[in-house]
């Protein structure tokens, strides 16, 4: 909750807010401090898909290179299945 807000009423945090998440291009919410990394992946049309989520869930450090988000990754393949699912619940 102190990182990222979703739902009705979401605001960027430590994090940006995640709503509309999937299918977005890495650093789409306008006036959010991304990384440079972030930044140019988006640029490039990466977007955040299930198995690019996947993949950042599990070790964000090694997905965007020089992230600013400091959480470790998710060990477990059903934890990231349930966050991803609740993620797409608010990009539809």
């Amino acid at each position: 909750k102190a990182c990222h807000q979703v739902g009705e009423g979401a605001k960027d945090r430590v994090g940006p807010a995640l709503n509309g998440v999937f299918g977005a291009k890495l650093g789409h919410v306008d006036g959010f401090k991304y990384s440079k990394t972030m930044i140019e992946m988006g640029e490039e049309g990466v977007v955040w898909d299930e198995a690019n989520l996947a993949t950042y869930l599990t070790k964000p450090r090694d997905f965007v290179k020089k992230t600013k988000m400091s959480f470790a990754g998710l060990r477990k393949e059903e934890d990231i299945a349930a966050v991803t699912e609740y993620l797409k619940s608010f990009s539809e």
